[in-house]
């Protein structure tokens, strides 16, 4: 199965409110992700509102269902968040098709870990019961520790998403350091939640040139990139980012 791109656009949601008003216009700059060839988008609604605002959330729901009617396409959406009150009202009431739980620790600039089972376990299970119950698609943000991965199933959630920052790193010093970390660590993970039954995505500092090595992990799904692919349309233009990182992939 191909593995699918979904675009996380919090980058343009920055820009927008460092100056206020509306420009750039995040449904603009969507549609020209998806125009591109990208198949989801994703957002992560941070509770100071610093990038995606909660206006957004809503205003994005109704810009992707009339994308695909329109088009006669499905688009997925992607809300990731803390398991809070806030964020779990955000997603009930816009019913994305996946929601995405991620640890959040105060102040962080950007998430950075994954969940610890042994300790986390109670409070994703109440909220994967909870989404499960409304047919919403629950992923869970993970890092590559065995130990901890042999736990995941126990979550309730569908899937998991990899935590790629370090891989990420490490290929930027090297891509046969990036092949090491990639071989020794990410696929006797997925190898572990597959065997669990359930689903893989992954995501963070994904780019055009690492990806070429990750689209080849075991049962690889989904990929959310935001940060580099906006960093990249920077200079040679959205549409081309998101066709080199489609290219990527394949």
């Amino acid at each position: 199965m191909k593995t699918k791109l979904s675009v996380n656009i919090n980058k343009i949601a920055t820009l927008r409110n460092s100056r206020g008003g509306n420009i750039p216009n995040l449904l603009y700059f969507a549609e020209l992700v998806l125009n591109a060839g990208a198949q989801g988008i994703t957002v992560h609604p941070r509770e100071d509102e610093r990038h995606i605002r909660k206006d957004d959330v809503f205003a994005l729901k109704e810009f992707i269902d009339s994308y695909n009617r329109k088009n006669k396409t499905k688009i997925e959406y992607n809300i990731e968040g803390e398991p809070s009150p806030r964020y779990l009202d955000l997603v009930l009431k816009t019913r994305p098709d996946q929601a995405t739980l991620v640890p959040v620790t105060p102040g962080e600039i950007t998430s950075d870990h994954g969940f610890d089972f042994r300790k986390d376990l109670e409070i994703v299970q109440e909220y994967s019961k909870i989404l499960k119950k409304e047919g919403i698609r629950k992923s869970l943000f993970v890092e590559t520790d065995l130990e901890n991965l042999k736990l995941a199933h126990l979550s309730g959630a569908d899937r998991v998403e990899f935590y790629t920052g370090p891989f990420a790193e490490e290929f930027d010093r090297s891509p046969a350091d990036g092949k090491k970390t990639f071989e020794s660590r990410y696929v006797p993970a997925a190898e572990e939640i597959l065997r669990q039954k359930m689903e893989i995505n992954a995501g963070h500092d994904l780019d055009h040139l690492n990806l070429v090595l990750f689209s080849k992990l075991p049962g690889l799904l989904e990929v959310s990139i935001g940060h580099r692919l906006i960093s990249r349309a920077l200079e040679i233009g959205i549409d081309r980012s998101v066709k080199d990182y489609l290219q990527a992939l394949s």
